[in-house]
Formats: structure tokens, sequence, C-alpha cells
């Protein structure tokens, strides 16, 4: 029996080490002929992550139940099969909750998916007719594997850490605090930070206190001020890492020399503090990077340009700055067959600003100027590196019709919705689930200069999903076909 036990043990590794190294096999090989793309999707809290997933997904799926994806070639040329979700290949990372976001959004009264706290996965297989590349030789039918991650952009802003130590950091942090608009709610905080000894000793409880103090500083700069640059970035979104002491650190300026700051003992403020920020970076921020980031073929960036347009000019500035640092971290080059089989590099690259359905069609192509002009010093860089770019104004779900109202005898254009909160910068406020017809303002097609933020009556309103719509149907969006065009496209030929 013994013996029996062993053999079968013995069998079952080795049709485990058979089955890994087909998966793997198989992987080699989507990748000579070009049939397998990861795809990264980013950009900071509330610019849409969720909800583009959900809806990518869902036009795939459902294409041919009221889809329109016209300037999708595979669909108006009719070499698109079909498509459907399937296994994941990292089983150790959580899957993207496509069902309860499409569920969310379908509702009898829709509302938006729960927003994204941690890293997630989707992999699609996409069956097609090859009709141009050399495949069509081989079969009648192709498939494409598309492998989805989607992560809080607020984890990208940490990147720029990894060439920082923890004295330049704080250094960075400390003329973020000491500006508008962080500085009048920092006082109190840096003025606690003032009175430490950075050779002093330490304590746990004390270290604890201050972290929780900075980190509720980082959610008020985020979601009360509505400020991009937040770091670290898992503090406000700590995923596993919730209550673990590696999240327990702050910046503090330490007037010392360098041969005090380095000799300085590890039980002091400056010790224990530089010790767990750099433990951040090497367990943390490094090793996302290294399972993650190395491995993206294709990347789109989403943006929210219209709310840091409410919130005002420095809110505006700090999106510009986050930007900045999140393209400053991506590896990009042209991909050919050496590179996509042993060092995938990012060749595509899609801007998206989101939202476009928030304001009148007129508005989008200054959507699209905007946010080319937020991000052209990194852009420039990234084109010479020969790789694609563009820029779309997309709204992935629908959330209002466009119209034309009359108003003192002329005809403007409008949008109407069901309000879901109270309209900021306005005396009057609107009811939740009230329909409302608007003009929501004119979108600057360049960086906003000081008149523009004097004079600015643009008014941001949030709106819920139209609703009607059933999980088997395709979710109404603005330019999703467009998206699927220039991030698969070419590789469905």
């Amino acid at each position: 029996m013994a013996l029996i036990s062993k053999l079968f043990i013995k069998k079952r590794g080795l049709d485990k080490l058979k089955n890994n190294l087909k998966g793997k096999a198989n992987e080699l090989l989507s990748r000579t002929f070009d049939q397998h793309v990861t795809l990264a999707v980013t950009g900071l809290s509330r610019s849409g992550k969720t909800a583009f997933i959900t809806s990518l997904v869902n036009q795939l799926i459902n294409e041919g139940n009221g889809t329109k994806l016209s300037f999708f070639d595979p669909v108006h040329k009719g070499t698109f099969i079909a498509a459907k979700r399937v296994p994941q290949k990292h089983f150790h990372v959580p899957r993207f909750d496509y069902d309860a976001a499409i569920s969310a959004l379908t509702a009898e009264q829709p509302s938006w998916p729960e927003p994204t706290h941690g890293i997630s996965e989707l992999r699609l297989s996409i069956r097609y007719q090859p009709k141009s590349s050399i495949l069509k030789y081989a079969t009648d039918m192709a498939t494409l594997t598309l492998d989805i991650t989607d992560y809080p952009g607020e984890w990208l802003l940490d990147l720029p850490m990894l060439k920082q130590t923890y004295q330049q950091w704080s250094q960075q942090t400390y003329d973020l605090m000491t500006s508008a608009p962080r500085a009048e709610l920092s006082k109190g905080f840096l003025a606690k930070l003032a009175k430490i000894d950075p050779l002093a000793c330490a304590t746990e409880e004390l270290l604890g206190e201050l972290a929780q103090e900075y980190t509720a500083l980082l959610y008020t700069f985020r979601y009360d001020l509505g400020l991009s640059v937040i770091q670290p970035g898992r503090f406000i979104l700590p995923g596993e890492l919730a209550g673990a002491p590696i999240l327990e650190f702050f910046p503090l300026l330490a007037n010392l020399d360098e041969a005090a700051y380095q000799n300085a003992a590890d039980d002091s403020f400056v010790g224990m503090l530089r010790s767990r920020y750099l433990e951040y970076k090497e367990q943390v921020v490094r090793k996302f990077y290294r399972e993650h980031f190395l491995r993206f073929d294709r990347q789109i960036v989403l943006a929210d340009c219209l709310t840091p347009l409410n919130k005002g000019r420095e809110s505006f500035a700090d999106l510009e700055l986050a930007m900045s640092m999140i393209l400053q971290s991506y590896s990009y080059g042209k991909s050919g067959l050496f590179s996509r089989l042993f060092s995938p590099k990012i060749d595509k690259l899609l801007f998206c600003a989101t939202k476009a359905d928030h304001v009148t069609p007129e508005q989008h192509a200054p959507m699209v100027a905007l946010l080319n002009q937020l991000i052209h010093q990194n852009k420039h860089k990234i084109s010479y590196e020969a790789v694609q770019i563009q820029t779309l104004a997309i709204a992935a779900v629908k959330a209002t019709t466009s119209g034309v109202s009359k108003y003192r005898g002329a005809d403007i254009p409008v949008i109407q919705g069901q309000c879901l909160a109270q309209r900021e910068g306005k005396e009057e406020t609107e009811v939740f689930g009230q329909k409302i017809t608007v003009f929501p303002g004119a979108v600057p097609n360049q960086l906003p200069q000081e008149d523009y933020w004097r004079s600015n009556t643009f008014n941001f309103i949030a709106f819920a999903p139209l609703s009607g719509f059933n999980k088997h149907q395709c979710l109404p969006h603005i330019r999703m076909d467009q998206v699927l065009q220039f991030l698969l496209a070419d590789k469905m030929i």
C-alpha cells in the first residue's frame, strides 16, 4: 500500500509538472505568434477604472446583442467570432469581480460598482477569423488571450520612492505639506513633528499615533480636497497590509550632519522611521513592481479632469504632478519578437479623459486637448521611444443623454441624467435621484490660466448610470469601440 501511495503521489506530481509545462508552452507559443496581450489599466481613484474594465468585458462578451462597436475593425469587418471569460493565470491574485460590477450597473435602480481597493485580474479568450496574418494559413479560427490587470492608481505614486532616500522623500513631502492647499491642514501635525528630537529613543505607541495622524491627513487631502499626489499610496488603500507596522512611518526632517544621520541608533526616531521606509520600499513597492509592472504589453491611463476643474487651481495642478509621477515609472519601447518573449515592453499607450458623458458633446475635443496639455512633456519623451500613443475622451458607461434646449430664444446643448449628489459651488442643491437637464459649462482646451479660475463657471455634476439594461446587453458607452480598436485590433488580423 505504501508503494502504491508513493507511485500515486509521484504520478500526480508528474501530471502537475506536465500541465504547468504545457501551460507555459502555450503561453510562449501565443507570444511567439502575437496572440497574447497583457493590459494594464491604471488611473487615480474615482477615474472610473472599475466601470471601464466592466464595460470593456461587457462589450466583448455580448458583441452582437445591441452593441455598437462600429470603429472596432474585427466587428466592422465581420471577423470577430466571440469572447468569453476564462480562468486567470495567477491564482494567487484576486479576481476582478465582474459579476458584482455588472449587477450594480444593470440593477433596477443602477449604481456605480464598488471602487478598486487592491490589485485584481481578469482573463478573456477572444475568438476571431485571421485574414492577414500567417495564422490564416494554419487555421480558420484563432484565439487572442487578453489579461487585464487593475490596481489602485495611488499605488503607482509610490514608484518614484524607489529612487529616493528617506531624507529626500521627507523633504519632498514637507514641501508639499507647507504649500497650499495642504499647508493649513498640516500645521498641527507639523508642529508635533517639530518638537521631536530625531536622535531620541522612539516608542511603538508614539510612532503608531503619529502615523495614524499622517494617514488621516492623506485621507483629507485625497477625499476632501480632491488632491492626487498621495504618498505612500498604500496608507489610504492598504489592501492586505492594513494594520501592519510597515505602514507606520511618516516624514521627518532631521537637521543632522551626514555622520550623525547615518550613525543614528536603530531605536531612535530617525532610525526607526528610516528602517520602515526602506522596508516599505523593498517589501511593498519593489515587490509590486517586479511582480506586475515588468510584464505589461499595453497600458491605458484613465484621468478624471473634470473633478479637479471643479475643485480649483491647486487640485488641478496636483493632478498634473501626479500624472507626471505615474508616467515616469513605466517601461516603454518597441515590442519586437525577442522582447515579447523575454522582456515585454509597453508598445501602445492610451490616455483617456473619462466621464465624457458628463459634459455636452462639443466639449469632448477640448477635453482631449486639455489632457494632451497635462501629459505633454511625458508624451513627447515616450513618443521618442517609438511607443504608439493616442488620447480619447470616453465614457465607459454612459450616464446621460444629450440634446438641445431653448434658453432666451437660443438653442444651447444640454445633457440630462439622474443627479447622484448635491451640486457643488452653487447656492441651490439637487435632490438625489432627481432628473435634471443642464449645461455644465465649457472645458478649457489648454491648461487654465489665473483668469480662468477667477471667472470659472464650470459645474461638474455626478450622475447615476442609465437604467433599463440587463447584464446580457451591451452597456451604453462613448468611444469604447475606439478604445478596443487601438488596443486590440492589430492583434486580430
